[in-house]
């Protein structure tokens, strides 16, 4: 059996590699903002991207405070359809499902 971490350990041990990830997330966003200027369309609050509009939503879940995190994380990106789609017009799949957010 083992023994749990501290949260002093927890953060010895994972901050520096969650921090990187967070900043990668970042980096991600600013890259997509740039060219979204540059192009003249939606930045990354505004566009119509379901990836993007994913990992925003999934941003604001990180921060909201409340438990579960990973589970509500991945529950926001599943695919709860149950009927078969008619065609694929892709290889795989994206990641990330439109969200039902009002107004859409």
């Amino acid at each position: 059996m083992s023994i749990p971490l501290t949260s002093k350990q927890v953060v010895d041990r994972y901050f520096l590699e969650h921090r990187a990830k967070a900043l990668d997330i970042a980096a991600f966003l600013d890259r997509f903002d740039r060219a979204a200027e540059a192009e003249g369309v939606a930045t990354s609050s505004t566009t119509s991207d379901v990836r993007v509009r994913a990992l925003v939503a999934a941003v604001d879940l990180l921060r909201d405070g409340r438990p579960q995190r990973a589970c509500r994380m991945l529950e926001l990106w599943s695919d709860r359809s149950v009927d078969p789609i008619a065609a694929a017009h892709t290889k795989g799949a994206i990641g990330a499902v439109p969200l039902n957010e009002p107004g859409n």
